[in-house]
């Protein structure tokens, strides 16, 4: 078993719950002791904008804001698809700190290499 893991969140502000357990599960990952990297594509990259994942919790009241903020103090890398990014108008001097564009070659690599959930 490998101490990769990988989340992708593909759902931002139209799922906030979903959305914010994602982020909610990286920081669980991460407060273990894996080597977590999170991937947002399709609506997913609206939570690196700056300032976007404040408002958002979940059903049990978790606060998207607060794992990411959590993510960000221990360097997780958080990487936004890049195609997702241009076509919903977002560039990198948009995207929250430690967050960056990424290709899908990337995703596949970590991918091969980790342990996968994806919401």
């Amino acid at each position: 078993m490998t101490d990769n893991v990988l989340i992708t969140i593909a759902c931002g502000t139209d799922n906030p719950n979903r959305a914010t357990r994602g982020l909610f599960l990286a920081a669980v990952a991460q407060k273990q002791g894996k080597n977590v990297t999170v991937f947002l594509l399709d609506e997913g990259v609206y939570l690196a904008r700056k300032g976007a994942a404040a408002p958002l919790r979940a059903a049990t009241g978790d606060s998207a804001d607060d794992s990411l903020a959590h993510l960000q103090a221990h360097n997780v890398p958080i990487l936004v698809c890049t195609p997702c990014a241009k076509s919903r108008f977002i560039a990198q001097e948009d995207l929250a700190d430690s967050c960056r564009m990424a290709t899908a070659g990337e995703l596949i690599d970590i991918a091969c290499d980790a342990t996968c959930i994806s919401l």
